[in-house]
């Protein structure tokens, strides 16, 4: 999304948001046409699309800034620190190992007519601040403001994430109460331009919307109407999203002085020997396949997070930082896998295994297929004797929705922590929203050594429907059976083809 303010005299405001769909982030280029200044505001870490569209505006980058230490992803600060010369900026209560510039409350970055005031707005963490943009230096309203993980559309920042070391959530909770209050007294239409939008664990409401006004924040978000802190405290601390582990690592690591990304350097292929090789000396084989492909044969021990979806994040929750990665990607996917595993700061990919269905032919030893069963077999499976186990990896939030009686509810992000409480020995079935997340999970249980495991096809949406199509109560069952992957596939798509007419 690109947005412009055009001035009547001979000033001219760029302002272009740049929205990353896999990781719901949003970073932003504030520059002045007429001197050349820009600023870039929470880049992420490949910041190609920065410098080459400065260059295209005839803008120079000179300087940096992240409104708070990002837990969800590495920021770009270093790399585009090293490519222009900018400053990097931070807010006044931020550390860090390199060189930053602190920027106080009230302060005004001026890049010629266009300006950013500094506003302290701790809360989510305790450096946060967001930036009032003016196209004019005598502007009385604020073009925009960059709350950063403040204000969210439709939601506000978590105050109880691990990274904010030293606070705790209540005392943070109450820097974003007043936080929250102080964005509020600005005018109406003043745009509200956060850092994320929905799908974030950064926040539990948030819109898919990429931007607003303080006007419609006022009226239609919950965290914005007027009340005490309590009830503040009371409403933005519950059903919030499981925090993937890797957050702390990104939280610190975004403090420090670290490598930084090269775009140049490109992915090493390997033979399947190598990989097996790698994989048995206790390296990670990460399949961004699609889970039906995956289903159909992978190398044992592999985890499974397909590239289309919340890859990066969702690899992020089941994979320890410092561990030696093996990608697995769909075909000529190989270099995108490899930066959006850098992008949360995950470079230790040792290369990805080249055409890696016919690699499978020549070692069908080391080769296995995972089961999946649909919501009508999952009745079924549930009237057996020796019913499966039910593993709900949703997130709080989401049990509002419903769930299946008598699951086991596990957040994905927290299930690597938490495979002792998973029944041992008997069948397992793991089920999500619409199935992306239980066959991650299904994945994790598999080379955590449970050997029946099945993910629900369709998910939670998929069985509401079975139980609404068939007349069912959610707890009705049947005996237990399976059917090869494809052939489930196929049945299920005929079925839905026969219910719409099709």
């Amino acid at each position: 999304m690109k947005v412009g303010a055009a001035d009547d005299g001979d000033t001219v405001m760029i302002f272009t948001q740049y929205y990353l769909d896999c990781l719901s982030q949003a970073s932003y280029l504030v520059g002045d046409e007429s001197t050349g200044q820009a600023v870039v505001v929470d880049p992420r870490r490949d910041v190609g699309e920065y410098l080459a569209d400065a260059q295209a505006r005839g803008l120079r980058i000179v300087g940096v800034i992240d409104t708070h230490f990002h837990a969800d992803f590495l920021a770009g600060h270093l790399e585009l620190a090293q490519s222009t010369g900018a400053w990097i900026g931070f807010g006044a209560r931020a550390s860090a190992e390199f060189p930053i510039r602190r920027l106080v409350d009230g302060e005004q970055i001026v890049l010629g007519e266009v300006s950013l005031e500094v506003w302290e707005t701790p809360g989510h963490t305790p450096e946060s601040i967001s930036l009032l943009v003016r196209e004019h230096a005598g502007d009385e309203v604020p073009y925009a403001v960059l709350t950063g993980d403040t204000l969210f559309i439709g939601d506000v920042g978590r105050p109880d994430l691990l990274a904010s070391i030293g606070h705790t959530a209540d005392e943070l909770g109450r820097m974003l109460h007043a936080s929250v209050g102080r964005l509020m007294t600005l005018p109406d239409r003043v745009r509200v331009f956060p850092a994320h939008g929905a799908g974030s664990a950064c926040g539990k409401n948030l819109s898919t919307e990429r931007w607003s006004t303080i006007g419609e924040q006022r009226t239609g978000n919950y965290a914005c109407v007027p009340m005490s802190e309590e009830d503040f405290l009371a409403l933005v601390t519950v059903g919030q999203p499981a925090a993937p582990d890797y957050f702390v690592y990104d939280a610190v690591l975004n403090r420090r002085r670290h490598d930084v990304f090269d775009p140049t350097r490109r992915a090493t292929p390997l033979e399947l020997a190598d990989v097996t090789a790698l994989l048995d000396a206790g390296a990670v084989v990460l399949d961004a396949r699609d889970p039906r492909e995956f289903a159909a044969g992978h190398l044992a021990g592999s985890l499974n997070v397909p590239a289309d979806g919340r890859f990066a994040e969702t690899a992020g929750m089941i994979i320890p930082p410092e561990e030696q990665v093996v990608v697995i990607a769909p075909q000529d996917r190989e270099e995108e896998v490899v930066v959006r595993l850098a992008r949360i700061g995950y470079d230790r990919v040792a290369g990805y295994l080249r055409e890696p269905e016919a690699a499978f032919l020549g070692r069908p030893d080391r080769i296995a297929r995972a089961g999946r069963i649909s919501a009508a077999q999952l009745v079924a499976a549930r009237r057996h004797p020796t019913p499966p186990v039910l593993l709900d990896v949703r997130n709080p939030g989401e049990l509002a929705e419903g769930a299946i009686p008598g699951a086991i509810h596990i957040p994905l992000a927290q299930l690597p922590g938490r495979l002792a409480e998973i029944p041992a020995g008997l069948p397992v079935v793991a089920y999500c929203a619409g199935g992306y997340r239980s066959s991650v999970a299904a994945s994790v249980l598999r080379r955590a050594g449970f050997a029946d495991v099945s993910d629900l096809l369709g998910g939670y949406g998929a069985w509401v429907t079975r139980s609404a199509s068939a007349d069912l109560p959610a707890d009705d069952a049947g005996p237990r059976g399976r059917t090869d992957p494809d052939q489930l596939l196929h049945d299920l798509e005929v079925a839905n083809d026969a219910r719409s007419g099709g």
